[in-house]
């Protein structure tokens, strides 16, 4: 392998090499170049994020910082505290439900309720990635393929498994809306949510061209495509989410084993935070796919039919890959290396971008460890999950700042449309880690710089401006804490 200090005046010499002459002249110049080349490529940790240094984006850092403070490797709450929390979270927030108590049967105003929650045409314009507007035309189609008149006065459900990553619509339709005006095309307006495989739903309504299912997940109700749901018996669905032993994803992403046999369950990716059951029968042991699967995880992976119909399927996952059996541990130290594996992916309005979002980010994180949240922001900064401050409007930035100065490793700090974790304190400032578009902040001038982030990002707290007078702690309405 080539060391630094070599590739760097190889590709010095191979930027110049059209410049290189015999005259003397020629020669200085292309030896001052190259040194120029060389400190370039040698230049220090740059950045325009204030108050970030480069020992801020090593984990080690935080985790050794947390260590000072607390047992960061000590449990923050136990497996059946996890629980616990989780089916009071179910109980007592309107926005998450435990589908295995769903009734067999909802009627037809239920579900219209529920088509609405998600499907209505907007208030303010809306305009294709082309610059033309979204016509009443437009939305009249959107609104008929909803088949509202198909929903009958009792609706059986159904329940099925996602058996790869796949998005949530606002309408049955994969067409792109932004607000108008847009100076950006990343947020699509009609992008909800994503489901990953072995994700289960209860099936409630299908679109009028027969490719859509409305569904409605554990903390989400939008629109998926057929072809990425498996339906099945309600009893093997639940059996297979019950399995007693399983292995969860705790790398950003992972992906299953190549195999040329079944394309079902070769490469299929897998985000943090998916748990698959463990299954080893004795008739696959020793042979699966024309591969001796002794080297790797074994697990069950729902795949779809031509039919629509479920079938469960071996696959194997690499004992190298960023995987553990059973939920970590739920302590501060995995909070911090967690989050981590996620820093510098690209922002992705609801999952878009094959990323994900601020709530996104802060749920893939919690649910590795087996802790469940709400979708939204707005609707995690209301729940009563955890221990949580809640701010009046009066009250002032100092008061806010006292509070965030006491908040500890993954607390996450809300302010409307915007959710944050709290990764440490340095100096007596708090940071969060936190997937987020923008970057503001008060320059030397007085004037707002107003730069990029566009990714899980790494920022002191305080510093964060929404406007020249105002300052992202103003804007705080919630911490919660959950330990």
């Amino acid at each position: 392998m080539m060391s630094r200090s070599k590739f760097s005046f190889a590709l010095a010499a191979l930027l110049l090499l059209p410049s290189c002459t015999s005259d003397e002249g020629q020669k200085h110049d292309t030896a001052e170049a190259q040194d120029s080349i060389i400190a370039g490529l040698a230049d220090p940790f740059v950045s325009d994020v204030i108050g970030v240094g480069e020992k801020h984006l090593s984990q080690d850092f935080w985790v050794q910082a947390a260590v000072g403070d607390t047992a960061a490797s000590g449990a923050l709450l136990s497996g059946s505290e996890i629980s616990a929390m989780n089916a009071e979270s179910i109980d007592t927030d309107p926005t998450m439900f435990d589908l295995g108590s769903f009734p067999d049967m909802l009627s037809g105003d239920e579900v219209r309720a529920r088509l609405r929650s998600i499907s209505n045409v907007p208030s303010y314009p809306r305009i294709y990635m082309n610059g033309n507007t979204v016509s009443e035309a437009d939305f009249a189609a959107y609104e008929a393929s909803l088949n509202m008149d198909g929903i009958a006065d009792e609706v059986p459900l159904r329940f099925a498994l996602a058996v790869r990553r796949t998005p949530m619509r606002t309408y049955p339709t994969m067409d792109r809306l932004f607000s108008e005006g847009a100076d950006n095309f990343d947020i699509d307006r009609f992008q909800e949510s994503t489901l990953f495989p072995a994700d289960v739903v209860a099936v409630l309504h299908e679109s009028a061209d027969g490719a859509w299912y409305l569904v409605q997940s554990y903390n989400y109700i939008a629109w998926v495509q057929k072809r990425d749901l498996a339906t099945g018996p309600r009893e093997a669905i639940f059996d297979y989410k019950a399995a007693d032993r399983f292995l969860v994803v705790t790398g950003a992403k992972v992906h299953t084993v190549y195999n040329p046999e079944l394309k079902a369950v070769s490469e299929v990716q897998l985000d943090m935070g998916v748990h698959l059951p463990l299954d080893r029968p004795a008739a696959l042991a020793h042979n699966l796919y024309g591969q001796n699967p002794y080297l790797s995880h074994m697990v069950v992976l729902p795949t779809r039919l031509d039919d629509g119909s479920l079938e469960f399927r071996h696959a194997l996952i690499q004992r190298n890959q960023d995987v553990h059996i059973g939920y970590l541990p739920f302590t501060e130290e995995n909070i911090i290396r967690q989050a981590f594996k996620f820093l510098g992916e690209r922002y992705g309005w609801g999952h878009s971008y094959n990323g994900r979002d601020c709530t996104g980010f802060v749920s893939e994180v919690y649910r590795s460890m087996g802790i469940l949240l709400p979708r939204n922001s707005g609707d995690q900064g209301k729940s009563v999950i955890g221990s949580n401050i809640r701010f009046e409007k009066d009250t002032t930035r100092a008061a806010k700042e006292d509070a965030l100065r006491g908040a500890k490793v993954g607390d996450l700090v809300y302010f409307p449309g915007h959710v944050m974790m709290v990764l440490g304190h340095d100096g007596g400032v708090p940071y969060i880690i936190h997937d987020v578009t923008g970057l503001n902040y008060l320059g030397d001038n007085g004037a707002i710089y107003r730069g990029t982030l566009n990714g899980v990002s790494i920022t002191p707290l305080f510093t964060l401006q929404s406007s020249t007078e105002r300052t992202y702690v103003d804007a705080v309405y919630a911490v919660k804490s959950i330990r």
